[in-house]
């Protein structure tokens, strides 16, 4: 029998985020995926370094990879070290492919991570969002909401 999965994703380490997706997308719907890496890319994420905020994820025959994701190469590395921008394979369920595949060609949604992380059992995961990019109009009403709640803010703690 399958383990459940859990409602929220168990991120005990994060090693990279994509603040900026969240400001230029409508998050519809996310999911965590593994990645497949190899053994350098797993200790240069353990040290902390590593960058998704010019990645996205794409669907090519039937499998899911994560594209320009940044993972510099191992400082104590050898010859065998791994190339820092390669396409990195997702790992997740067929169904997961499919719900992505008619995403992305019918309703002109987009694949974006939205974090790197180290769960509680130690394995490297991608949190991967469905969205929508946002148009000029959208994102100048979020700025304005957000300068409402820092003002507002600043008002409360004034006026005690």
């Amino acid at each position: 029998m399958a383990r459940p999965k859990p409602a929220t994703f168990d991120k005990q380490k994060v090693v990279a985020e994509n603040r900026k997706a969240r400001f230029n997308y409508h998050i519809e719907e996310t999911f965590e995926a593994g990645i497949a890496l190899q053994g350098t890319e797993v200790k240069a994420l353990r040290g902390g370094e590593g960058s998704i905020a010019e990645s996205y994820a794409e669907v090519k025959d039937g499998q899911v990879f994560l594209v320009n994701a940044n993972i510099p190469e191992y400082s104590h590395g050898n010859r065998l070290n791994h190339e820092p921008k390669r396409p990195r394979k997702l790992l997740l369920n067929t169904r997961e492919i499919d719900k992505f595949v008619g995403a992305v060609e019918r309703k002109g949604m987009t694949l974006v991570p939205l974090s790197v992380y180290f769960n509680a059992r130690g394995r490297a995961k991608v949190e991967l969002a469905l969205a929508k990019g946002k148009q000029a109009h959208d994102k100048r009403a979020t700025m304005k909401d957000r300068d409402w709640k820092r003002d507002k803010a600043r008002l409360m703690r004034d006026k005690g």
